[in-house]
């Protein structure tokens, strides 16, 4: 017990000693305050490398109602991902149904009323025919004299009034199959529109994308215009960054340029980005954007597309750097 508590001792006092040692000792102490001096100032050069910052955001749809009815079901989640075009939704459709029935079968009416032209002038065409094969006998009798010119003017005269009929007839027929055909056009146009209406009535996902607001529920009342939900792509997130005009001569449409996403105080992660999109008008620096020259009035807006890892959310702070 006695050997242990020396040996304590011992190790106590040699630990002081050195560190008394290392803390008169000018060397260590120049060396300490030098690698002080590195370090803020390799700081301050990561501070100054970024040449814009911004926050990042996405391609947000808000997705309203088309039409008017009873909300029968939406089957959607803040947070869930859809696909395009896909069904998550269905507003009452009860009374256009009805009404694209009672279309049809007027169309059907319709239909029905619409004259056989050909079996119409079947009858004037077999008198036309009989007329003139009656002509013929009588020309070859007027040959021989054995019938009078008056016998073979009544006959030209019989079928000449025929045919006159028979282009009344036709011209009738014709011009109530344009009415009727009209008629029908207009039936079938209207029930394409509740056709369409129908369509209308099924909610759908206009683009693949994650949901981020839900405003409606099943069971509420929709109306023309009411906003349902909102869906953003964020597969592909854009960095909203604000540069100097001194900087545009940097910067072009498809360059390739360095992003940092903020997660915290002091973490930091690197993406590829491509600039997408260059603002043609100046504006005057937002609060809550700093930029390499802060001295500048007004700045442009420039998106830069970032391929998301999952990681990146709407809001988040970044910045970037143009040259590679």
């Amino acid at each position: 017990h006695n050997s242990m508590k020396k040996n304590i001792i011992e190790v106590a006092t040699n630990f002081k000693f050195i560190k008394e040692k290392i803390m008169c000792n000018k060397f260590y102490q120049i060396l300490l305050f030098g690698m002080s001096i590195i370090l803020f100032a390799s700081c301050d050069s990561k501070k100054e490398i970024a040449d814009a910052s911004g926050t990042f955001e996405a391609t947000e749809i808000i997705v309203s109602s088309e039409t008017v009815g009873n909300i029968v079901s939406l089957n959607i989640s803040e947070g869930e991902i859809l696909q395009k075009d896909q069904i998550v939704g269905l507003i009452d459709t009860v009374q256009l149904y009805l009404k694209k029935l009672q279309l049809e079968a007027s169309l059907k009416t319709a239909v029905s009323r619409k004259p056989n032209i050909h079996k119409q002038i079947a009858a004037i065409e077999h008198q036309i025919e009989t007329a003139k094969f009656e002509k013929k006998r009588i020309e070859n009798l007027a040959l021989t004299n054995a019938v009078n010119q008056k016998q073979l003017d009544d006959i030209n005269a019989n079928i000449a009034l025929l045919e006159k009929q028979l282009i009344a007839q036709k011209s009738s027929l014709e011009i109530t199959n344009e009415v009727i055909e009209g008629e029908r056009s207009g039936i079938k146009i209207q029930i394409d529109q509740i056709k369409d209406q129908l369509q209308k009535c099924k909610i759908t996902s206009p683009i693949t994308g994650t949901i981020l607001v839900q405003y409606s529920q099943a069971g509420e009342l929709a109306t023309v215009g009411k906003p349902l939900f909102k869906i953003a792509n964020t597969d592909e997130i854009f960095l909203r960054a604000y540069v100097t005009s001194s900087q545009l001569t940097q910067i072009k449409l498809n360059q390739n340029v360095k992003v940092f996403a903020d997660f915290g105080e002091n973490e930091t992660k690197h993406y590829e980005g491509r600039v997408k999109w260059i603002s043609s008008k100046s504006e005057f620096t937002p609060k809550t954007i700093q930029t390499r020259d802060e001295r500048a009035n007004l700045v442009y807006a420039i998106k830069v597309a970032v391929k998301n890892d999952g990681y990146l959310k709407i809001g988040m702070y970044g910045s970037l750097i143009f040259s590679n």
